[in-house]
This record gives structure tokens, sequence and C-alpha cells, in this order.
């Protein structure tokens, strides 16, 4: 009765399963899942509690949202939050991936120092090391960082009358905070619970932008450093190259870095184009538009990179700075792809995903057969039947029916007697 009973089970799987197939490819498309989003900031973080949501951004009005659609924006929120008598604004902003993230991230940190009246005191390259660098416009670059390269950035500004001004580059998420009283080396600390808390980046989103580690670090003017996906951001950021020249139609990438040294300033920008043939097109466009190269101006056109120096700089200081980068070189110590660790992690969790789909599977299959098996031998019960059907065999009866031929009387003589 058993095995009749496991036998209906899978009968009616089998039956369900047709009946699934037979819907057509149409009605099995339109079926979805999604995910609910994480919220982009927590309710709370490091004793500091959101007391309420803020509808207006609070990044500077420069900041055009024509940019940040070019950097790839995909949501922002903005929050309050309070603790013990110190109050903070904190707006997130995130983006497809850090490429989009560190673009957005220069472009606000151009627009705050320019809203603060002042040059840049820091850098928006990697922060290896601790301690505060001040400038008398009142902009910072702290030392607080989370991760290696380009998983964390933070520049921080003093803000009237007290506070400070954080903004922060955390995977493919900025960002900017505005505290209303403190120093900016405490409003920096305080900020660290919060950057730890956001969502961490694995795949290709995780990638880090390559152009922004060529420019070389001597004469560098830290925090001047600009990562431009499209043609507002670039103008936003201070971009010198014509418009017209650089083709934004074929999506370059373009950093802008300022010098100053003993060699004088000077304008580095850097153009990477998708194939080598649209940068020899767009270098030649740039050789005829810009009249700082007819001087001592030097450009110099390697693959897909286009690199023009502009500026003070003597003409043989101009070409030795842009024939000194190469694209198959990194300037800082940057990890530009993912570590071995994460890579693993990835993998192991993939697998484990599958064993525990499969064993659900199983169990469901499992589960379903029993429960129509049993519900069919019930039915049956019911009705007055026994629980299972006896399974009917076929028979070909190839056993002989009729007495073997006789062919001599000898061997009748035989037969007979061994039937006697």
């Amino acid at each position: 009765m058993g095995l009749a009973v496991l036998r209906a089970g899978l009968m009616g799987l089998a039956g369900v399963a047709g009946l699934a197939w037979s819907v057509g490819p149409t009605a099995r498309a339109q079926v979805a899942i999604t995910e609910p989003e994480d919220p982009l900031l927590p309710a709370r973080f490091g004793g500091w509690i959101r007391t309420s949501e803020v509808t207006a951004a609070i990044a500077p009005a420069s900041v055009s949202p024509g940019a940040l659609t070019e950097c790839g924006e995909q949501r922002s929120k903005v929050a309050a939050y309070a603790r013990t008598g110190s109050g903070v604004q904190v707006e997130a902003l995130e983006f497809g991936d850090r490429t989009g993230a560190y673009s957005a991230f220069t472009l606000i940190e151009e627009a705050e120092q320019a809203a603060a009246g002042g040059v840049p005191g820091g850098g928006p390259g990697p922060i290896t090391g601790g301690g505060m660098a001040g400038t008398a416009s009142g902009w910072w670059l702290t030392g607080l960082t989370v991760g290696k390269g380009l998983e964390a950035y933070q520049t921080v500004g003093a803000a009237a009358p007290g506070g400070a001004v954080v903004l922060s580059l955390v995977g493919k998420t900025v960002l900017l905070a505005r505290f209303n009283q403190g120093s900016p080396e405490e409003d920096a600390q305080a900020l660290t619970p919060l950057l730890e808390a956001m969502p961490k980046v694995f795949g290709s989103a995780a990638v880090v932008p390559v152009l922004p580690t060529l420019p070389p670090a001597r004469g560098l003017v830290a925090g001047s450093l600009r990562y431009a996906l499209g043609p507002m951001s670039y103008v936003a950021e201070g971009g010198v190259l014509p418009q017209g020249s650089l083709d934004w139609s074929m999506e370059p990438e373009a950093v802008t870095a300022q010098y100053d040294d003993a060699r004088g300033k000077e304008t580095l920008t850097l153009v990477q184009f998708p194939t080598p043939t649209i940068a020899k097109r767009a270098a030649k466009a740039i050789a005829a538009e810009t009249l700082e190269l007819k001087g001592n101006g030097r450009m110099q056109q390697q693959g897909t990179l286009v690199a023009v120096a502009t500026g003070g700089f003597s003409g043989a200081e101009a070409d030795a700075m842009v024939k000194g980068i190469h694209l198959n070189e990194l300037a800082f110590n940057q990890d530009a792809h993912p570590p071995f660790k994460v890579v693993a992690a990835q993998a192991f969790t993939l697998l484990e995903n599958i064993a525990i789909l499969s064993g659900v599977l199983g169990a469901a299959a499992v589960l379903l057969g029993l429960f129509l098996g049993f519900g069919r031998a019930g039915y049956r019960v019911l009705r007055g039947r026994p629980p299972a059907v006896e399974v009917e065999f076929l028979s070909l009866h190839l056993a002989p029916q009729n007495k073997p031929a006789i062919f001599t009387e000898s061997q009748a003589a035989e037969d007979e007697s061994e039937r006697s």
C-alpha cells in the first residue's frame, strides 16, 4: 500500500508540472520577485538618533541634477539626527557603481569648496595617513578612512558659526553631513559609525576607475583632482579643454588636476576614450581648438588616452609630464580589483545558495508527492473504494499449452513411458 500511495503522489506531481508548463512562456515570464531596497540612512548610528526626514537637498545649489544624472544617480535621502544637544543633517546619494559615485564626490567637493570661497587643503585621493591639513580658507582633509583605495574618501571643511561639513565616499554612496557645532576633527570621528554601516559593494559595481590614479603625485595640489563622466560635470568641475573637441557622445572619461610647485602652475587634463581611433580623432580636434598648445602647452595621445598639460610650466616640463603618464601604470597604491577573499566569499555564497535552493525544491517535491498521494487515497476511501488500485501486469502467455509434436514411434514410446 505504501508503494502505491507514493506512486500516486508522484503521478500527481507530474500532472502539476505538466499543467505549469502548459501555461506557456508568456505567462511564466510575468512572474517576478522584487527584493525591497535597504534604507539609505539608518534610524540611528553611534548615539545619533534620527529626528526627522528633510525634503530639500543640503548639497550646494550649484550641483545641478543633470550633472548627478551623468554620474548615474539612482536614489537619495536626507535626514536630521540629534545627540546630546548637537545636530547634524545628512544627505546620502547612491549611484550605480563606484565610478559614478567618485565622479559625484569630486563634483560636490568642487561645489563645497567654491561655496566656502577657498582652495582645497586636502586631496580626494586615497587616504593613508592620519591628521588634519588645514588651510586659511577653513577647508581640511581628514585621515579618517574606512577600507582601502576608493572604498572610502573623506573631505572635511569648517562651517560657520561652528561644526563641520563632512563629505564622504563609501562604496557607491556619497554622504554629505552638516554639523551645527563642534570641531571638524570631532565631527569627522562622529561620522565613522555611519560610514561603517553603509552597504558594501561587490561585483562589477565595485570596480574602481583607473583614470583618476594616473596623475603624477609631484606638485599635485591636494584636493584639486576632478573626475567627470559627461559635459555638465566637466564644466562644473572646471574643465579647461573646449567642449566640442572632447566628443562626449563617445562617452569618454576626463580627469582635471591642478599642479603648483617650483615649475609653476599647470593644469593637467586626462581623457580616456573607448578606442584608440576615437582618441586619435579627438586629439586632432583638441590640437586645433586649444590655443595653449601653440605655446608651452603639450599633448600626448597614447592608445585610448589623451594627456594635455596647459599653464605656466615650460615646454620641456609640460612635455615630460604628459610623456610620463601611461595607462598601464598606477600612480597610487590602490586596490584596483576586488581582493581574493572577496571573490572566494562570493563563490562560497553562490554555492551555498544553490545547495539551499536544491534542498528546498527537493523537500517541496517530496511533500507535494505525499500530499497528493494521501489525498487521492483518502478520496478513494471516502467513496468506498480501496485506497490504492492494484497494478495489472500484461502477460504474453509464452508457457506451452499444446503437446509437443511426435516424430518417431520410439520417441512416442519413450514419452509415454515417462508420463506413466
